[in-house]
């Protein structure tokens, strides 16, 4: 028992510390992952002499920290912000993927005297960009909702190419005519299988009546995990189906979204402190220097020639303009992803896999102060920041099952144009009314003439039948302000009142 008082001690320490150091990390303008892999450099055999050496378990623990990173990452993404910036997200993670592996495997082999072989496969690892980095840091540099969206599908995208990558490369096996056709199978069936769940754990969702509001968070994330084992399972990307079905999850109209998405937003936090302090505790600090030349050469090729060849290839066909492709560019960050791709090469035995690790982690460290500092400075200096880009109204749904009713709760944000909105200027569907306005910590009963401020939050209550077009109109008005056009019917409320599109 004083065994288990003292690792629960260790790790109720070491989250509390980690929560306190995202504070830190804002003041100080670092990234937050720097101060938790600082953390367990300090609890290993350096420093407090805590020995942890077991690769093929940080291999795996590693893993399902991503998963429930990627569970976070797909919830939270809007589907409407994301969808213009799908096509360069997709060949930002696979073109761009190849690419890099090219320019690096060449790079290194040439200037390191790698094999080819194993050439390859330290560029595969570093190819990866970091799902934690992305969807913690770039979310705060206030560049254009297309940049985002396409940084962040690459980063929810590009784990599952990698890792195949990797796997095949370190494996040692021959490569065959019909390999590529199993990398598509794998891909195409990991996104099949992850669109799949998705829909089917939406549509359970919305029809099981729960006894307790807790339990709609814990059955979602559930459903994404599940989706990571039946891609496992079925020999396809368990990584993509993962986020693909939380992307689908958290695009659907969930019962208690915002229970839901702070639950996984709190679980992705947990997962990163996790898994950077892991990641820091297993790396031996004395075994460094001898990777620093190695790193930096990787880290200057990386940056100066993979990075933005692979961004060129994959953003030309879409006509990106230079600034925003210089952007891509710089902010492919790399996290705890490549540590992880790292442990991979070790455990399955690859030539040089020790040394690898020790690499990428001073790359990871160095390029992360590099870009993660920078970064806000470069989106000014290229003209892609947009300090003004509003954050999109909340609306979280809780059923009311036995009346056959939703409750929404809407929260007005900075720069929504649902400010200075009477509320008979929302003119809401039949079936749907605001009946709370909470202003200023005080909530009071509105009338049509009550005017919307920004960080209000509104009860509203409507029909089952006319929440979706409730919803529809209150995202419009958030968008185009109070002369949103009203162009169709809505069928969703059976009545005449029009919706807006």
């Amino acid at each position: 028992m004083a065994g288990l008082e003292v690792l629960l001690g260790v790790v109720a320490a070491v989250v509390l510390i980690g929560v306190l150091a995202v504070r830190v990390s804002v003041r100080l303008g670092l990234p937050s992952l720097l101060l938790y892999l600082g953390i367990g450099v300090v609890l290993g055999e350096s420093v407090l002499g805590l020995q942890f050496s077991d690769a093929l378990l940080t291999e795996n623990l590693g893993i399902a920290a991503l998963v429930l990173i990627l569970v976070e990452g797909g919830l939270t993404t809007r589907w409407d912000v994301v969808r213009p910036s799908l096509g360069v997200g997709i060949a930002l993670s696979t073109v761009s993927v190849v690419v890099s592996i090219g320019v690096v495997g060449v790079c290194l082999h040439l200037i390191l005297g790698l094999d080819w072989r194993v050439a390859f496969l330290w560029g595969a690892v570093l190819s990866s960009t970091d799902a934690a980095a992305v969807f913690s840091v770039l979310r705060n540099v206030g560049v254009s909702r297309r940049l985002a969206g396409a940084l962040e599908l690459e980063s929810g995208f590009n784990d599952a190419p990698v890792v195949l990558a990797v796997v095949l490369l370190a494996s040692g096996d021959p490569f065959h005519w019909w390999t590529p056709a199993i990398v598509v199978y794998e891909l195409a069936a990991g996104g099949v299988i992850g669109a799949a769940l998705g829909l089917a754990g939406a549509w359970a969702l919305r029809r099981a009546a729960l006894p307790s509001t807790g339990l709609y968070p814990l059955a979602t994330m559930s459903v994404c995990v599940l989706a990571f084992a039946g891609g496992q399972f079925a020999h396809a990307s368990g990584l993509l189906a993962t986020y693909v079905c939380a992307l689908v999850l958290g695009n659907s109209r969930l019962p208690h979204r915002g229970g839901v998405l702070s639950f996984a937003e709190g679980t992705g936090w947990l997962a990163q402190i996790g898994l950077f302090v892991l990641l820091g505790l297993y790396v031996s600090p004395l075994r460094l220097s001898d990777a620093v030349i190695p790193a930096l050469i990787s880290g200057a090729v990386l940056l100066v020639l993979a990075r933005p060849l692979s961004v060129v290839a994959a953003a030309l066909p879409f006509r990106v303009p230079w600034r925003e492709q210089a952007f891509l560019s710089w902010s492919g960050l790399r996290g705890a992803v490549p540590i992880v791709l790292a442990l991979i090469t070790l455990v399955e035995g690859a030539p040089t896999g020790s040394q690898l690790v020790d690499v990428v982690f001073v790359l990871v460290v160095v390029l992360t102060l590099l870009q993660g500092t920078t970064l806000p400075w470069v989106a000014a200096r290229l003209r892609v920041a947009e300090a003004t880009e509003m954050t999109e109204v909340e609306v979280d749904a809780a059923p009311l099952d036995e009346l056959g009713a939703d409750l929404l709760q809407v929260h007005v944000p900075v720069g929504s144009k649902l400010r200075g909105v009477y509320l008979r200027e929302l003119r809401l569907p039949k079936g749907a009314t605001v009946s709370l306005v909470v202003r200023d910590g005080k909530a009071f009963t509105p009338d049509l003439e009550t005017r919307l401020r920004e960080h209000d939050q509104l009860l509203v209550v409507t029909t089952a039948e006319a929440r979706r077009a409730t919803e529809d109109r209150i995202r419009a008005v958030d968008r185009g302000g109070r002369f949103a056009r009203w162009l169709a019917i809505t069928r969703e409320s059976g009545t005449d009142e029009p919706r807006a599109l």
